[in-house]
């Protein structure tokens, strides 16, 4: 195992540090996509049902191949499969720049495209999050998640304000662009990575061995009442999390009339709120009992993301948004940690491959009927279904004390 010890911070391993300048260049790509492309789709449809299904099209297939990911992770070279990932995901960003700018890109072809993209994404994360235990050890954990937590959100503070302006001007193709050349940035750094582990890989598993693993996994994620319990509270809250975050584009644009710019400055200000709580979620690494501090925390997200709702000015319920995602990405950053402490090393890639699985899959009909609410009944109304449902699941929350009084 490679480790630069947490004593000397997360960026005293090289191999750390390389890993994270490629992750960081992945990242704005990734936040230039996820202002374009549904962007994009809005303009072509005018309709948030089909920007949700560009959401779909990204979720469920990654949830659903997680497991997998997590599986391969747990049994090949990991540095080999994340390369092979980003190749795979620089091919299809490349082919939407390109039949973009032939005027021959489609909705059904975004959709395919970005199912494609989602299950790379899948096999990547689950190299990704067997990876940091190796590089950094178990408690280095937390703190190099919340590092690459920052790196993202700090990406995303600036690309949806410059993508914005893009946009407006250029429409979607330098972001498309862009995109598929820092896939390109994240082999590079990848290959000057030692190893990202395991130090004895056994190969793409049998039919047989995958469904033995997706078994280990699930059953170790079950037996764990704490894992469990919070598991079902992450399904709950992802479900109508995403509705909300499905429609924030046209709820924006028709309760508001934001224009394209302003989208990508609110995108900025929500980015500007994860990187608050994503950086909080390293410093607050085990001050307090972790129970206590992720409850808490559930209940203050929720209660900041209820007034996006009765905001009478675009840029309040922005400031709304953006400070409740800074409560979520808080939680993110303790929960991955908390698992990576308690979790054995071997079996990392499975059980958190299961734990996506339940935790996302809810996702799409949360994000189809949210979208079929807005565009039937309005899109204020489907926001505060989602906004009120959030509250009732943080408080439910709370009230766990498998999830308040767990402590390793």
């Amino acid at each position: 195992m490679l480790s630069g010890g947490p004593r000397r911070g997360v960026f005293s391993s090289p191999a750390f540090a390389r890993y994270f300048l490629g992750q960081a260049l992945s990242y704005v790509g990734d936040g230039l996509r996820l202002l374009a492309v549904p962007l994009l789709v809005f303009h072509l449809t005018k309709s948030a049902l089909s920007t949700g299904g560009s959401l779909v099209a990204e979720v469920v297939p990654f949830a659903i191949f997680a497991m997998v990911g997590g599986s391969l992770a747990d049994r090949v070279n990991r540095r080999r499969l994340m390369i092979l990932c980003d190749m795979v995901r620089f091919a299809v960003m490349a082919a939407f720049t390109v039949t973009y700018a032939l005027h021959v890109l489609t909705v059904p072809m975004i959709y395919c495209g970005l199912a494609i993209i989602s299950i790379s994404a899948a096999f990547f994360m689950g190299g990704q999050s067997a990876s940091i235990p190796y590089l950094v050890g178990k408690e280095g954990a937390t703190r190099a998640t919340s590092a690459l937590l920052a790196a993202e959100n700090t990406t995303n503070l600036v690309t949806p304000v410059i993508g914005g302006a893009l946009f407006s001007f250029f429409g979607p193709l330098p972001a498309l662009a862009i995109n598929a050349m820092t896939y390109l940035g994240s082999q590079v750094s990848l290959a000057f990575v030692p190893s990202l582990g395991p130090d004895r890989p056994k190969g793409v598993p049998t039919w047989s061995e995958l469904r033995g693993d997706l078994k280990i996994g699930m059953l170790h994620l079950f037996n764990d009442r704490a894992m469990r319990a919070l598991t079902v509270i992450g399904f709950a809250l992802n479900t109508l999390g995403y509705a909300g975050y499905a429609i924030l584009i046209p709820f924006f644009k028709r309760d508001f009339g934001a224009s394209d710019r302003d989208i990508g400055i609110i995108f900025g200000m929500n980015a500007l709120g994860a990187l608050i709580g994503s950086l909080a979620a390293g410093h607050f690494d085990r001050r307090w009992p972790f129970g206590r501090a992720i409850t808490i925390a559930y209940v203050i997200d929720a209660l900041l993301f209820l007034p996006i709702i009765f905001a009478r000015s675009m840029w309040l319920a922005g400031l709304c948004w953006a400070a409740s995602n800074a409560l979520a990405q808080f939680e993110v950053g303790q929960i991955i940690g908390w698992r990576l402490r308690i979790l054995p090393g071997e079996l990392v890639g499975r059980v958190f491959g299961a734990i996506r699985l339940v935790v996302l899959i809810g996702m799409a009909p949360g994000v189809l009927f949210a979208g079929w609410v807005a565009d039937r009944y309005g899109a204020h109304l489907a926001m505060s279904i989602s906004a009120v449902g959030y509250v009732a699941i943080a408080f439910v929350a709370l009230a766990s004390p498998t999830i308040r009084r767990e402590s390793r």
